[in-house]
């Protein structure tokens, strides 16, 4: 009884240092997201911050076109960071077998 105990100790020893690795990793990470032909582009980190944006000076005229634009742009590369973080974590916790998880 008491090994399983320890098993379990040190599989939750071993979550909490992934976890820390893959927050430090999710930082590291910079995402580009290019909308209209590169007329708009956000940069953004594996945490879902914008970093920076990109505007094309053609559409600082026309307000309507660069606001779909943005939105459209900033959607995807949350989207992105998103499936980003879903596929680290499945890296992560994906070899639990070794703990009887399946």
């Amino acid at each position: 009884m008491f090994d399983k105990l320890g098993d379990i100790s040190k599989m939750i020893e071993g979550m909490a240092q992934n976890n820390e690795k893959f927050q430090a990793e999710l930082e590291s990470r910079v995402f580009n997201v290019k909308s209209a032909g590169g007329i708009i582009e956000v940069v953004m980190n594996g945490k879902g911050e914008v970093i920076d944006i990109n505007i094309n000076d053609s559409l600082l005229s026309d307000k309507m076109s660069l606001q779909i634009l943005l939105i459209g742009v900033l959607n995807d590369a949350f989207k992105m960071v998103e499936l980003n973080r879903q596929s680290s974590a499945m890296g992560i916790f994906g070899d639990l077998s070794k703990f009887g998880v399946k």
